[in-house]
């Protein structure tokens, strides 16, 4: 959600900066930035909504979709309103549930080892990776995880758009 509020932000900036071309593809070169990291963080939730649709669904239809769906719009919108008013604020929101994710995923793979026995089988798999089991897969997500950090960390300091 942040790297879609960050590009959202960034696509107004630049159709605010036509005369100034070299700050306009400073913007725009940030916003791919973000594109790829929203799409990455897309591939994660594919490769997982693809192994729960196997799964029976014990969570019902209002903890399955409609709370996610409004705790990831109030996200989107706390992130947008952070990066307006102190771009450094949002980094440091989604450096620490970067953080988080990553921390859970090792807890996930460490809490259930049969995952390392588990075939990681994706329609998926040729766009995001080929791992042999499962556990491969949480943990190269919770890798991602971590360099999403790193990155919204390195921006904390980093002057805008640069």
């Amino acid at each position: 959600m942040p790297y879609q509020a960050w590009e959202n932000i960034g696509y107004v900036a630049v159709t605010h900066t036509a005369r100034q071309p070299r700050f306009a593809r400073r913007v725009f070169n940030q916003v791919r930035v973000n594109r790829w990291k929203q799409d990455d963080e897309q591939w994660h939730l594919f490769a997982i909504e693809e192994m729960l649709s196997t799964q029976p669904d014990r969570l019902g239809w209002l903890r399955r979709q409609a709370i996610p769906q409004v705790l990831a719009f109030t996200y989107f919108h706390i992130s947008w309103l952070l990066y307006a008013i102190r771009p450094a604020w949002s980094y440091r929101l989604n450096a620490d549930f970067e953080d988080h994710a990553e921390h859970e995923y090792a807890l996930l793979v460490d809490e259930h080892p049969e995952l390392d026995d588990t075939p990681f089988v994706s329609e998926f798999a040729d766009d995001f990776g080929q791992y042999a089991s499962v556990a491969e897969l949480f943990r190269q997500i919770g890798f991602d995880e971590r360099l999403h950090e790193l990155q919204s960390e390195a921006m904390i300091a980093a002057p805008r758009y640069t």
